[in-house]
């Protein structure tokens, strides 16, 4: 009987060009495109309102506080990738620090994303690394614990296949299906677009938003006919 290994080393991952377009955008904009969907928990945010990252997802479970798997990751990854770690919200111990993401930048690994805790913030500011996480504690971690590696994870309430687009700013984070993903480039540039023309009606004056007069009426907030 073939059992799955824990570790998966080799994995499909998300096309560079559709990377190179999607880091163009705004996590908000792919987000809405996308149906609304894929986002993780405003818990996980990044450690500077500057960080930017997108990249295909390098997913890794872990049991809470111990970070074994993660060393076993940074070795592994590729340059670009996104470490998506699922630390299952925990915040009592650290998962990363200064020592860690210096590895991971070393290795041009394109930013990590923790659902966890994690330490040294003044040093991460420093870094000029992205990292997103669920907070920070002093605590280590302990580094004995089995885990997996490019196996589904759920981190920040979003469910993240290994070689999914990874997209995180200030906002927070968001992950589109691997497959799905090229097709959200087009729809991405238009609603651009669309909102650039909004802004500038905006800007004109035209400020009443065309739509809502409707919704209301369907809400039946006004009565057919009735107006603001």
């Amino acid at each position: 009987m073939n059992q799955l290994p824990e570790v998966i080393r080799n994995i499909e991952r998300v096309s560079a060009e559709v990377v190179q377009q999607a880091a163009t955008f705004q996590a908000a904009i792919l987000a809405d495109v996308a149906g609304r969907r894929g986002t993780m928990h405003a818990r996980v945010a990044p450690v500077h309102a500057r960080m930017k990252l997108a990249g295909p997802a390098f997913t890794v479970e872990v049991r809470p506080g111990d970070n074994l798997m993660i060393h076993a990751a940074i070795a592994l990854a590729q340059p670009g990738d996104i470490l998506v770690i699922d630390g299952k919200g925990d915040q009592t111990a650290a998962l990363m620090g200064t020592l860690m993401l210096s590895a991971c930048k070393q290795r041009k690994l394109g930013g990590v994303v923790v659902d966890g805790a994690i330490r040294d913030k003044l040093e991460l500011l420093e870094l000029d690394f992205p990292v997103f996480s669920a907070g920070f504690n002093p605590a280590g971690p302990t580094k004995f614990v089995p885990g997996r590696l490019n196996h589904p994870i759920t981190a920040g309430g979003a469910t993240v296949n290994p070689g999914d687009l990874v997209v995180g700013d200030a906002d927070g984070v968001v992950v589109i299906e691997r497959a799905k993903a090229p097709a959200m480039m087009a729809l991405a540039t238009k609603k651009v677009a669309d909102e650039a023309a909004r802004l500038d009606a905006i800007g004109r004056g035209d400020t009443a938003a065309k739509w809502l007069p409707a919704a209301l009426r369907a809400a039946g907030v006004l009565a057919e006919g009735e107006a603001l």
